[in-house]
C-alpha cells in the first residue's frame, strides 16, 4: 500500500472515536433512505460496497489509532521545549546570565549545577542553602526568576537549606545527588552517576557543621 494511502487510514483512525463513527462518516442520507437501518448499512460499509475507496476493518482501525496516537504523543514529548530564559536580556545580571547559559545543558541531563545561596527571606530571616539547579528546574517554572518577578531562594526541599535565626536545618537527596552526613566536621553531596563499576562518583564536599 502507498505511503500516502498509509497516512490518509492514520488521519482517519484518529479523526473519529469509535469505529462506528468512522463507518458512519461514510454512509450518505441516501444509503439510510434505502436500507432503512442503520446497522446494516455500517455493515456495507465495513464490506466494502458502500463508502469511498478501501475501508478498514475494525482491527485494522483500531490498531492504526493506536499507533497514530503513540505517534503523536512521542512527537509531543520529543518536541524540543522553549527554555526559560529563552529571549531574555540578563546581560546586567550575572547570576542569572550564569543560570541561562547552563539551562539547556542541565535541562537536557549534560551538566549538573549546585547553587549555593545565603540571602533574607520575606521575613527578614538569614537563610541558607545547596539547590540542585536540574530538579528545581524539573519541578518549577523558571521564567519568573529569568523575568526578575521572583527571587530564587533556598527552599527546605533543596539539597540543604538553614534558617540562621531560627536554625532550622534540612537536608535531603534528589534524584541526582545524594547527601550523605558523613560527621559532625564535613557533609559530602556525592552524584548518583554509575561508572564502569557501577560505584558513586564524588561530585562536591562542603566542610562545616552537619
Amino acid at each position: 500500500m502507498a505511503e500516502a494511502e498509509l497516512t490518509d487510514f492514520a488521519d482517519d483512525a484518529l479523526k473519529f472515536e469509535t469505529y462506528e463513527q468512522y463507518l458512519d462518516s461514510q454512509i450518505s442520507p441516501m444509503d439510510i433512505y434505502y436500507l432503512e437501518d442503520q446497522d446494516l448499512a455500517r455493515d456495507l460499509v465495513e464490506l466494502g460496497y458502500r463508502g469511498s475507496g478501501e475501508t478498514l476493518k475494525r482491527e485494522e482501525f483500531e490498531a492504526r489509532k493506536k499507533a497514530a496516537e503513540e505517534a503523536k504523543a512521542s512527537k509531543l514529548r520529543n518536541a524540543p521545549k522553549k527554555l526559560a530564559s529563552a529571549d531574555k536580556d540578563l546581560s546586567h545580571f550575572p547570576f542569572l546570565h550564569s543560570l541561562a547559559e547552563r539551562e539547556d545543558l542541565v535541562r537536557n541531563g549534560k551538566l549538573t549545577s549546585i547553587i549555593f545561596l545565603r540571602d533574607k527571606n520575606s521575613k527578614g530571616q538569614e537563610v541558607s542553602g545547596y539547590i540542585d539547579y536540574a530538579h528545581r528546574l524539573k519541578t518549577e517554572d523558571f521564567e519568573p526568576y529569568f523575568d526578575r518577578k521572583k527571587k530564587l531562594m533556598p527552599k527546605p526541599s533543596d539539597l540543604s537549606y538553614y534558617n540562621w535565626e531560627t536554625q532550622h536545618s534540612t537536608s535531603n537527596s534528589t534524584p541526582n545527588f545524594q547527601v550523605l552526613s558523613c560527621s559532625q566536621e564535613n557533609k559530602k553531596g556525592k552524584e548518583r552517576r554509575r561508572g564502569c563499576e557501577g560505584e558513586t562518583v564524588e561530585r562536591w564536599r562542603r566542610k562545616g557543621s552537619c
